[in-house]
């Protein structure tokens, strides 16, 4: 590639993963799409996708580390409950056909954001929320189930885990984003992309222009959720969420 189209790719990833950032999910809305117009086979796109996104995540964690409190039982459940099955999807994309997938994932992204847009109060601040056995459970079950498809398809996962933190567990937005982005985009990305990594084909030379706008605009867009707090997290949210949905439905070439 050309300095200029480098320099592309490095603007591509700051703008997806800045809103990524801001809205808690949805890196692959511009990204992976990127990747693919530019002649990257889907596999070989998603692998290198998941391994720059990890940048995402340590940007924001830079960002969210110094302002947010994290429970401790929290973060054990969403590694604990997720990471198996970040793993078992990463598998078993590289064996079955993406495109239905895809469809269902982008009509079930949409339905999220005009969910959070349909109830105004949702996650504008935190709520106590009923325990149990069969919370507890049904909670994890959630997470383990966005997990298989965070490590098998493309985007929209993340959001799915802040919209889950949201209305399961009753953190508000700006909560569920520094979980998500955290955990979701360092630790449960890592993982897929390690078994994509070793398993499938990577474009190692797109990386570095990929991983140095995903880590700046991880920063940035995780510094903009602090700043202006859980209306304009909702909000970007909401329109990320469509946006994705609407990606995944198009036949991408």
């Amino acid at each position: 590639m050309s300095p200029l189209e480098h320099l592309g790719l490095v603007l591509i990833a700051l703008l997806a993963n800045g809103l990524s950032a801001l809205a808690g999910g949805g890196a692959g809305l511009l990204q992976l799409p990127a990747l693919i117009i530019l002649g990257l086979p889907f596999p070989v796109a998603l692998a290198t996708h998941k391994i720059a996104s990890v940048a995402l995540g340590i940007g924001a964690s830079m960002r969210h580390f110094k302002q947010s409190t994290f429970e401790s039982q929290r973060l054990i459940l969403i590694l604990a409950t997720g990471l198996p099955g970040v793993v078992l999807g990463a598998m078993l994309v590289l064996e079955i056909p993406p495109r239905a997938g895809e469809i269902a994932l982008g009509l079930l992204t949409i339905g999220l954001g005009w969910y959070s847009w349909r109830r105004p109060q949702l996650g504008r601040q935190a709520v106590a929320v009923a325990g149990g056995s069969a919370h507890a459970l049904t909670g994890a079950l959630g997470l383990l189930v966005i997990g298989v498809l965070n490590g098998s398809l493309t985007s929209g996962t993340g959001l799915m885990v802040t919209l889950w933190l949201v209305r399961w567990y009753g953190l508000s937005y700006t909560q569920a984003v520094a979980y998500t982005l955290v955990l979701v985009g360092l630790f449960w990305n890592g993982a897929g992309a390690l078994v994509l990594g070793t398993l499938g084909e990577v474009r190692w030379e797109w990386l570095p222009a990929l991983l140095m706008g995903s880590l700046l605009g991880g920063y940035l867009g995780a510094s903009l959720a602090h700043r202006y707090g859980n209306l304009l997290v909702k909000r970007t949210f909401e329109a990320v969420t469509i946006l994705t949905g609407v990606a995944l439905l198009l036949p991408w070439p």
